[in-house]
């Protein structure tokens, strides 16, 4: 499932129910029929790999970050992962490999190998419900398919549940609802979406326009300078 819309329409917000960051105070969110208000917030977020825009990732070697969170996670298990989402690529590639030490935030490390870091650490873990929040935003275009690998690794087989603002990264989805002002504005899958004429369409409209490669500069000669 995937959610979009634009800056400050609630993506975030409705999705921050789910692990209980906060509770709703009408209507509820159900985990397999129970209300997640019945359960405990433990018991919820066991169920839950988080992917968000910015990594968090913490002082100590980068093995550590990928292990953080997964209770009695073995070595193999751990170097799998990582290999899974790619960050074996450039850790090889490290004098340390896997003992190299992160800095706090992970200041150290690109963008791009921050996320694939935060998806091996998801990938351990192996939760069923998965919540990738702006996963690709503000990558660059190789460190994006290296992250989208990543994704492809760990969305198998689980329930996904995705923010973005690029629809390219939302194409997939079996269902995107587009929220504006609070509010589910329209669902459907993309295609449906963008014949529709609604607001993702026009949103679809714009991010082609943006793509669009810029019109050449033609230099007229004035009649001084022929």
């Amino acid at each position: 499932m995937a959610i979009t819309g634009p800056t400050g329409a609630g993506k975030s917000s409705v999705v921050s129910l789910i692990p209980r960051l906060y509770d709703a105070t009408l209507g509820a969110v159900l985990l397999d029929g129970v209300d997640v208000r019945d359960m405990q917030v433990t018991t919820v977020r066991k169920q839950i790999s988080m992917v968000l825009q910015e990594s968090i990732l913490f002082r100590g070697t980068i093995y550590d970050n990928i292990a953080y969170g997964s209770e009695g996670a073995g070595r193999e298990q751990v170097l799998a992962a990582a290999e899974a989402a790619h960050v074996d690529e450039f850790v090889r590639n490290l004098p340390l490999g896997y003992d190299t030490p992160v800095a706090e935030r992970g200041v150290t490390l690109s963008g791009g190998q921050r996320q694939r870091i935060a998806i091996a650490r998801a990938l351990v873990r192996d939760t069923p419900i998965v919540i990738l929040d702006e996963p690709t935003s503000g990558l660059d275009a190789i460190s994006e398919q290296y992250v989208m690998r990543g994704l492809e690794q760990l969305m198998a087989g689980r329930t996904v549940i995705v923010i973005a603002h690029r629809l390219s990264t939302l194409q997939r989805a079996d269902r995107i609802y587009v929220m504006d002002h609070g509010r589910v504005v329209e669902s459907g899958r993309h295609g449906e979406l963008v014949e529709a004429g609604g607001l993702y369409s026009r949103l679809d409209q714009l991010q082609h326009a943006k793509e669009a490669p810029a019109p050449a500069l033609t230099m007229v000669p004035t009649e001084q300078s022929a």
